[in-house]
């Protein structure tokens, strides 16, 4: 059986000369072969095949579509609904729309390292830079997902909006951002919902007016808005909180979307759950650094200020990591008996995640780091991702009567 894995071997494809968009074409096109999507991507993606790996293979009409994807993540077969995951990262956001039974049709994100992530779980490399992706070539989807970076707004300079030609409408304000990518892509493919996750601190940017403009503009593509700040400890060991925004076509829903946020469990993680038993000393504080984070804790709250690094309760939850854990693991530190502590290994930076131990980490610790801390909260997404499919689900239903 001509899986994903014997093809690239059969080919000699080393995936990381292929982290680009040519690549990203012959993946999509692999992927949607049950879902008449591949069309979208048949054209360019068989290009790529035959000039950049068939290049010196005797028999090049052969397309290798694989039969079988032998990665931890599969694409679905029988999908309920098809979505599009903008801004990926390492796919925490697309792990979680695909276990609540959809079909990924579509994904960029422009980082060559969380693409190589992405493809060895996924069997999918994004496409890149959102800013120049033409909406048009983008597929028919259901749900637009996208965990996108909240730049500034910026006003200064010149503006996007004339640079594209769009002399009014409500773009104006979100130029010079990458929301505007997102804004542009729903205006033109008009999902019946989305799903955007952000941190928490996008509500209160430049008092409450960036938030006012992200509102503003979705309600004037025509859709109805809801919103929460969640936080990841109700279902990892971790102290996280982000704002998740759900929207709904008012043109298929009437602004009656039955959608509410998820009732959050008990919290009942601990950090201890997540940690391994047997751990490699390069994990271990050096004596050098132990001891600047002591000092550097000091001065800061002889001044006053909280600054400083955190050593874990084991039997508790941890503060938040993020993109920087890389740098002295200072945020989340495991205390260890007789020794200095140490940081996280990144297996268990993905635990925290609550990204399953199949997830494959195929890039260095300082990556692991960097993506696991940029990532979501795989299960906290998913209970919200639940509650929006059961919306899409009542009208699929409602709409065959």
């Amino acid at each position: 059986m001509a899986t994903y894995s014997k093809i690239k071997k059969d080919l000699n494809i080393n995936i990381d000369k292929h982290l680009n968009d040519g690549f990203a074409q012959l993946t999509h096109f692999w992927q949607n072969q049950q879902n008449g999507i591949s069309n979208y991507f048949k054209n360019d993606g068989i290009k790529y095949l035959k000039e950049e790996i068939l290049y010196n293979i005797e028999e090049p009409d052969q397309l290798y579509i694989p039969l079988k994807f032998d990665i931890p993540f599969p694409p679905k077969l029988n999908p309920k609904f098809k979505f599009i995951d903008l801004f990926a990262g390492i796919g925490g956001i697309r792990l979680a729309y695909q276990n609540l039974g959809g079909k990924c049709v579509f994904t960029s994100e422009w980082n060559k390292f969380a693409k190589k992530t992405y493809e060895a779980n996924f069997g999918e490399v994004p496409f890149g830079d959102i800013t120049k992706i033409n909406e048009n070539i983008i597929p028919e989807h259901d749900v637009l997902l996208a965990g996108f970076p909240c730049q500034p707004f910026s006003i200064a300079g010149v503006s996007k909006k004339n640079a594209l030609g769009r002399k009014h409408g409500f773009l104006d304000e979100t130029q010079g951002t990458l929301f505007f990518d997102i804004a542009r892509i729903l205006e033109q493919k008009r999902p019946n919902a989305f799903m955007l996750e952000n941190v928490k601190n996008l509500v209160s940017h430049d008092k409450g007016n960036t938030f006012k403009v992200i509102k503003n503009t979705l309600t004037e593509l025509g859709y109805s808005i809801h919103y929460q700040v969640l936080d990841g400890k109700y279902f990892v060991p971790q102290h996280r909180e982000r704002i998740i925004i759900v929207g709904f076509n008012n043109k298929v829903f009437k602004g009656k979307e039955n959608f509410q946020f998820p009732t959050l469990p008990k919290a009942t993680a601990k950090i201890k759950d997540i940690l391994d038993k047997k751990i490699d000393p390069k994990y271990t504080l050096s004596d050098k650094l132990w001891a600047y984070l002591q000092m550097y804790a000091a001065k800061h709250k002889a001044q006053g200020n909280g600054f400083g690094f955190g050593l874990t309760d084991l039997e508790g939850i941890s503060r938040t990591i993020s993109a920087r854990y890389y740098k002295d693991g200072s945020e989340i530190l495991i205390p260890q008996k007789g020794i200095n502590p140490r940081r996280l290994t990144p297996r268990e930076c993905a635990r925290l995640q609550g990204f399953p131990n199949d997830f494959i980490i195929p890039v260095s610790d300082n990556q692991a780091y960097k993506q696991f801390g940029n990532s979501v909260t795989v299960p906290l997404i998913q209970a919200v991702g639940k509650q929006l499919v059961k919306s899409l689900q009542q009208i699929n239903e409602s709409s065959k009567h």
